[in-house]
């Protein structure tokens, strides 16, 4: 029986699927198995897939469903107790999964663990993750304040360097999918409202921004997930009092990246009616400046943009 299953949704990435299970296959910790659920590809990525003859390899098809429901279902087909996700153009350094093990035995009680992850940006640059309010490297233990570390720096916890206890994944209802963006952040969110998150500076996964075909590239004018699953929270007194000013920072920021990716195309009334209801005490200035950029035309915005939305 396997201590981690491995889940990995394909769909168009025969170019970046090797590197992605080479890297799987490449870890120290040998106890796992490998779901690849393919979403329809049209490329060769399942074929790669299938050359490698492994047996704790799964291959499953879910046709134009999309990536959250391809996570989902590929959930139900795991034969251990915790899931760790891998999206198919990233990697793992070797001592991923055994890193993950140890912060599982050592932290039992957190809703997920995550080792540190560097971005491989669209220049051929790698760098570390803007990590905010976590304790510096070699640090590891329980995230202190998880929704300040995502207010003020890039996520605490990435899709392709976490793993999740297949109970805390289904008491959340998996990711959300009748979203097409957010809905990674929307599930850690969720998580770290109920449980502790436990974190490794052991360099664990490469997130590559420079693969082709990330959704991240796409206009976000639709409002998060994570938004209304806090302003849902916080309405009902779900989130702790020492909790909550963090909460509503991580939900400005959000709000100031959707307004920005309005301005960027076009929408500035939109934009701008975003931007008046932002209540927030670490994002004044970001939130004055945009409102400026607002009045003047597309292309000048675009420029300033990409300046205020390098958190």
């Amino acid at each position: 029986m396997p201590k981690i299953s491995v889940i990995i949704p394909l769909l168009n990435k025969g170019p970046y699927i090797k590197r992605a299970l080479d890297s799987v296959f490449a870890q120290n910790f040998k106890g796992f198995e490998v779901i690849v659920i393919d979403g329809g590809s049209m490329d060769d990525g399942p074929d790669i897939v299938k050359k490698y003859g492994d047996n704790r390899i799964k291959f499953m098809r879910q046709g134009g469903k999309g990536v959250s429901a391809a996570r989902n279902h590929a959930v139900n087909a795991c034969s251990s107790d915790l899931i760790a996700f891998l999206d198919a153009d990233d990697e793992w350094l070797p001592k991923h999964l055994g890193t993950i093990i140890e912060l599982r035995e050592k932290f039992p009680q957190a809703g997920a663990y995550t080792t540190a992850y560097k971005i491989k940006e669209r220049n051929g640059n790698l760098r570390w993750a803007k990590y905010r309010s976590i304790p510096p490297s070699p640090w590891e233990g329980l995230i202190p304040n998880y929704f300040r570390s995502a207010a003020l720096g890039e996520f605490p916890v990435w899709t392709s360097a976490a793993c999740i206890p297949k109970n805390v994944f289904m008491e959340m209802g998996g990711f959300v999918e009748d979203a097409w963006w957010g809905e990674d952040a929307d599930l850690w969110g969720k998580i770290a409202l109920t449980y502790p998150i436990a974190f490794s500076w052991e360099w664990g996964a490469i997130y590559h921004w420079d693969s082709e075909g990330r959704a991240c590239g796409r206009p976000s004018l639709e409002v998060e997930p994570f938004v209304t699953t806090a302003n849902n929270a916080i309405k009902r007194g779900l989130v702790p009092e020492n909790q909550l000013s963090d909460v509503k920072e991580y939900v400005a920021r959000k709000e100031i990246y959707r307004a920005a990716c309005n301005l960027s195309v076009g929408d500035n009334k939109n934009a701008y009616s975003i931007l008046q209801r932002i209540d927030t005490k670490f994002f004044p200035i970001r939130i004055n400046l945009l409102v400026i950029v607002s009045k003047f035309p597309a292309v000048f915005s675009k420029i300033v943009i990409r300046y205020l939305l390098d958190f």
